[in-house]
C-alpha cells in the first residue's frame, strides 16, 4: 500500500498577514497626518487665542486709561469783584486744573463747601487734554473770621472720561497762603473811612 501525502499550503493564509500588513502601514500614515493636522490645528488656535488675548487685554487696557481722573486744581485771581457785606466776603475767582491723568477729560461741574467756605464753579463744561491746563471761574463766599482755616478745602468735580461716564473727584485745595486769602483779607480788613 502507498502512502498519501497530504499536502497543506500553509501560504495560502500567508497572504492575509502581508496584506494586513499594508493596511496596519496605511493606517500608521492616515494617523500620522490626521495626528499633523490635529497639531496644526492646536497650534494655530494657539496662535489665535494669544492673539485674542492680546487684543482683550490692550482694550482692558485702553478702557482703564480711558477711565482715570488724576488732576490738580490751584486757586488763582484772575476776575475782579467781590463785596463785602456782615463778615462774609463774595468773589469771583478762578481755579486753574492740570490734567496729570493719561487721557483727556471734561470737568461738568466743581463745589465746594465747608463751614466759612462756599464754592461753585460759574463755567460751562472744560475740555483739559492729557499734562494741559484749564481755568474754571468759580463764585466764593468766604466768612472772614472763619474761612482760612489750615485744613485744605476738598473741591468736588464732576468730570466725564474719554469713555463718556461721569465720574466724581476730590482734589484739596489750601486756601491759606492763596491768591483767595489775598483777595479776601483785603476786604475783610475794617476800612477806616466808613
Amino acid at each position: 500500500m502507498a502512502a498519501e501525502h497530504v499536502v497543506i499550503d500553509l501560504d495560502e493564509h500567508g497572504h492575509e498577514p502581508a496584506e494586513r500588513g499594508g493596511i496596519t502601514h496605511g493606517n500608521v500614515a492616515n494617523r500620522r497626518n490626521l495626528l499633523l493636522q490635529l497639531v496644526a490645528a492646536f497650534v494655530i488656535g494657539v496662535v489665535l487665542g494669544g492673539i485674542g488675548v492680546g487684543e482683550l487685554r490692550d482694550s482692558r487696557a485702553q478702557r482703564e486709561r480711558s477711565s482715570v481722573v488724576s488732576l490738580v486744581a490751584l486757586p488763582e485771581s484772575g476776575y475782579s469783584g467781590g463785596s463785602n457785606s456782615r463778615g462774609t466776603v463774595v468773589l469771583d475767582g478762578q481755579l486753574t486744573l492740570i490734567n496729570t491723568g493719561p487721557a483727556p477729560i471734561t470737568i461738568r461741574a466743581v463745589q465746594a463747601e465747608r463751614p466759612g467756605v462756599q464754592l461753585r464753579g460759574m463755567d460751562k463744561a472744560r475740555h483739559v487734554r492729557p499734562g494741559g491746563t484749564g481755568q474754571i471761574r468759580v463764585d466764593l463766599q468766604l466768612e472772614c473770621a472763619t474761612a482760612f482755616d489750615l485744613e485744605p478745602l476738598s473741591v468736588r468735580f464732576s468730570v466725564e472720561t474719554e469713555d463718556k461716564r461721569l465720574r466724581e473727584v476730590r482734589y484739596p485745595v489750601a486756601l491759606v497762603g492763596s491768591a483767595w486769602q489775598e483777595d479776601a483779607m483785603r476786604m475783610c480788613e475794617p476800612r477806616l473811612d466808613s
